[in-house]
């Protein structure tokens, strides 16, 4: 019987000819990733073993959720980062000026690729199967003893084949895509699965498009995300990855336990509702005005350049809504660069938006945008959870950038073909 991606990038890394769903492997690992959350304790246990890292070329240490450092807690945790980088000699740590947001710089980095097998201590280390390798997030213990041997475990998992097909409408965004999914599915819908993507309407996808959907594998449960190698892929990694890479592609007769299909043609923007990603609604489907407080433009999710010349296009010629707070925050240092040099910034300061240097920010309810009781905020974020940005009282409405620069122009939840019709 043939293997999915998931699957042939497994028995790889196991040294296998092949393995199948259920199995318990030992595979050795491309890329060891952790943030100044979650490298601390993983630190710890990697002391309990003492001795050098495996390869100080494959361990990415990125203090990019608190930081800049917003108290004297989150100034610890990133020293306990920088000491162990310095004193372990790894090449890629990342200090405040060189930082951006973990699975934004992975990828822009070229630290992952085709085929490759990445492990991080955050659920959204799926970001990377969008360039056709197999990524996925452990706890501190697990990434601690990576750290020290190069290794992990993983139980092979089943996988669910997300056929993607119809031409992608102009007001529709990856964001939409997954949003659909997870509405379709539910937040469980792909517990310890693969959720692979395929068909003729992957083509119709931006590589930004298939990182923010990637990203959110894990939001419908699932193990990981990926997505085949094609001329998009090849165009983004060719020059940026400099170690070889082999990519998969699924072999025909590769086993799904179950086939989900989505017409993108047929999409509208869409937002999910509190408190589930997986509540998901068209925004055209609202038949009473959602009066918003706050908008964030960013993340992991959603903070690439791609995102924010969509959401410049929509604010050019407006300016957020007086009862409206708007933060934008680019994912990395290239991308703010690059966004200032298109005159994105200048497009969202002069529409009284506040600009922000690259972090995960509010999007934890780290820092910067925390809200008090009843305020409701729209986000390009990827978790709406009860108390997820603020108070327990407050609301998370996800979206794509575009949905979220609509809205905060008309200060409520909107899409951006309300915007001519409020002319």
């Amino acid at each position: 019987m043939g293997m999915n991606m998931s699957e042939k990038i497994l028995a790889r890394h196991a040294g296998l000819a092949e393995v199948h769903a259920g199995e318990l492997i030992t595979c050795d690992l491309d890329m060891v990733l952790a943030n100044d959350i979650t490298a601390p304790p993983s630190i710890a246990k990697f002391n309990e073993i003492g001795g050098k890292v495996f390869d100080k070329t494959k361990i990415a240490l990125v203090p990019d959720h608190f930081q800049p450092s917003k108290d004297i807690k989150s100034a610890g945790l990133a020293k306990i980062v920088r000491d162990f980088a310095k004193e372990q000699g790894i090449v890629n740590y990342f200090e405040q000026g060189r930082v951006g947001i973990e699975h934004v710089i992975l990828p822009e980095f070229g630290l992952v690729g085709p085929g490759m097998l990445t492990i991080g201590a955050d659920s959204h280390t799926c970001t990377y199967g969008a360039v056709n390798g197999f990524s996925t997030g452990v706890g501190s213990t697990d990434l601690g003893m990576a750290m020290a041997t190069g290794k992990a475990w993983f139980k092979v998992p089943e996988a669910i084949e997300v056929k993607l097909f119809g031409k992608k409408p102009a007001d529709i965004t990856g964001k939409d895509v997954i949003l659909t999914l997870i509405g379709m599915i539910g937040v469980d819908g792909a517990l310890y699965k693969s959720l692979e993507f395929t068909g003729e309407g992957v083509h119709e996808l931006t590589m930004t498009d298939r990182l923010t959907i990637s990203n959110m594998a894990i939001e419908a449960g699932g193990k990981n995300g990926i997505f085949p190698y094609d001329d998009v892929t090849e165009a983004y990694v060719k020059g940026r990855v400099k170690k070889p890479y082999e990519p998969v592609a699924a072999d025909p007769d590769a086993k799904y336990c179950q086939t989900v299909e989505i017409d993108i043609s047929k999409l509208t923007p869409v937002v999910a509702f509190p408190h589930l990603p997986g509540n998901t609604k068209p925004v055209a489907s609202i038949n009473t005005p959602i009066k918003i407080d706050q908008v964030v433009i960013g993340s992991c999710t959603n903070g690439r350049l791609e995102d924010l010349e969509i959401a410049a296009n929509i604010f050019k010629g407006h300016e957020v809504h007086p009862d409206v707070r708007c933060i934008v925050i680019p994912g990395s240092q290239a991308v703010y660069k690059e966004a200032m040099h298109r005159g994105y910034i200048d497009t969202f300061i002069d529409a009284h938006c506040v600009v922000s240097c690259p972090t995960c920010g509010p999007c934890l309810g780290g820092y910067m945008g925390i809200m008090t009781a009843g305020e409701r905020c729209v986000s390009t974020t990827n978790r709406n959870f009860r108390g997820r940005m603020g108070d327990v009282t407050s609301e998370v409405y996800l979206a794509g950038p575009q949905t979220a620069a609509a809205s905060a122009i008309l200060g409520r939840i909107a899409a951006p073909n309300e915007l001519k019709e409020a002319k």
